[in-house]
């Protein structure tokens, strides 16, 4: 399993952006699909984001958003930094939550969930808030 940290989170004003980032120091992530989730106290974890990896057969990267942040979280990796992104703009206070990202092998078109995901980072605490 990869061990994953994310950086990035902090404390932004509503409609404010930031963007998170996740490595696994010292591999790559280049065979791995990233998967990113949030989870809001007393809630359960939610999908977020999934980036799917590149191969030969379809060298562009694909992602899968949920309809709760389709239009202001984007997806992204950096397989030359060994890297994944989610850049989220005009936050809301209902963004609120502790950022995760998930190595795994699948976004499943979009239908994945946290148990499709075996190697995760310890995450990020997000705060929109004015």
């Amino acid at each position: 399993q990869l061990q994953l940290v994310e950086s990035g989170g902090g404390l932004v004003q509503p409609g404010g952006s930031l963007r998170l980032s996740c490595a696994a120091p010292g591999f790559s992530l280049d065979l791995n699909v990233i998967a990113w989730f949030r989870e809001a106290p007393g809630k359960e974890r939610e999908a977020v984001v999934c980036i799917s990896r590149r191969d030969i057969s379809r060298p562009d990267v694909i992602t899968y958003s949920k309809d709760s942040v389709k239009g202001r979280f984007t997806g992204s990796r950096d397989d030359t930094k060994h890297t994944a992104y989610l850049q989220m703009n005009n936050l809301k206070p209902e963004d609120t939550a502790v950022y995760y990202c998930a190595a795994g092998q699948n976004c499943y078109s979009g239908h994945y969930n946290a148990n499709d995901f075996g190697s995760w980072g310890q995450g990020t605490q997000v705060t929109v808030s004015s």
